[in-house]
């Protein structure tokens, strides 16, 4: 009799009939709320064009789902600048803004503030660009437990051009390839830059070192002293080389300075 009793309670639990629908009578369904609007931030443009001395604006705002309203007001909103490396495993600190509290960071201290043309503005300004400057910036809005970013690239007009020292080629390592470029009013091109010199016709048969510290070439003409002439053009790689005991070219970047 209890035994009887117990598979009765339990056949009870587990039926669960949903009205008008006899297929789903053994079927549980959840519905899960959350809790207020979702923080959304977006940047309406994501590549940014401007030039050596110049200022720019990096776009950036946030909203709530499904409201126009820019904030809750419980909490206090906290915008966050930062610059990512080539491989977004490390983030440079840029700016950051709470309340009345700004602070800027490295070379960007007294160059950088926020637009804040309305309530949902978290749009950096950068002033009197550097080279140095070019690179994807990182929007982050945090606003009690949310948080969303949004990601920008600035672009600077400019020209890559390769450079080997008197002694000939491949006599540099990474770090004097850097003081090289440095020399020549420029900075070590990245990848972006090369590929982009590429598409604009470059072509060049010595390899050379790249800010990411990977040493690649661009060719245009297959030849055989440049991978033989079956070669596909392109952006050829030779890889990541130790800094301090590899030695080979380097890609500058630089720009006419507009101020």
């Amino acid at each position: 009799m209890k035994s009887l009793l117990f598979l009765v309670l339990i056949s009870a639990c587990w039926a669960e009939p949903h009205p008008g629908n006899s297929s789903l009578e053994h079927e549980r369904i959840v519905h899960i709320q959350e809790n207020g609007p979702r923080l959304l931030v977006v940047a309406e443009q994501a590549k940014i064009f401007s030039h050596r001395g110049g200022n720019v604006t990096l776009p950036c705002k946030f909203y709530h789902e499904h409201t126009s309203a820019a904030g809750s007001g419980a909490h206090r909103t906290r915008v966050k600048w930062t610059k990512l490396t080539y491989d977004y495993l490390k983030e440079l600190d840029v700016f950051v803004a709470m309340g009345h509290h700004r602070k800027s960071y490295g070379s960007y201290q007294g160059r950088v503030w926020l637009r804040e043309s309305s309530e949902n503005d978290a749009s950096l300004v950068i002033s009197g660009l550097r080279l140095e400057d070019y690179g994807r910036y990182k929007c982050e809005v945090i606003e009690g437990l949310e948080d969303d970013t949004a990601v920008v690239a600035l672009n600077l007009e400019g020209v890559v051009f390769p450079y080997s020292p008197r002694l000939g080629r491949y006599n540099l390592n990474f770090h004097e390839a850097q003081r090289a470029c440095a020399e020549q009013d420029a900075v070590m091109a990245s990848f972006d830059q090369l590929y982009d010199a590429w598409r604009s016709g470059l072509d060049w048969c010595n390899a050379g070192w790249l800010s990411d510290g990977s040493v690649q070439y661009p060719i245009t003409k297959p030849r055989e002293p440049c991978g033989g002439r079956n070669t596909v053009p392109g952006v050829r790689n030779y890889g990541f080389w130790d800094k301090d005991k590899s030695h080979y070219d380097v890609f500058c970047f630089t720009s006419n300075f507009n101020g």
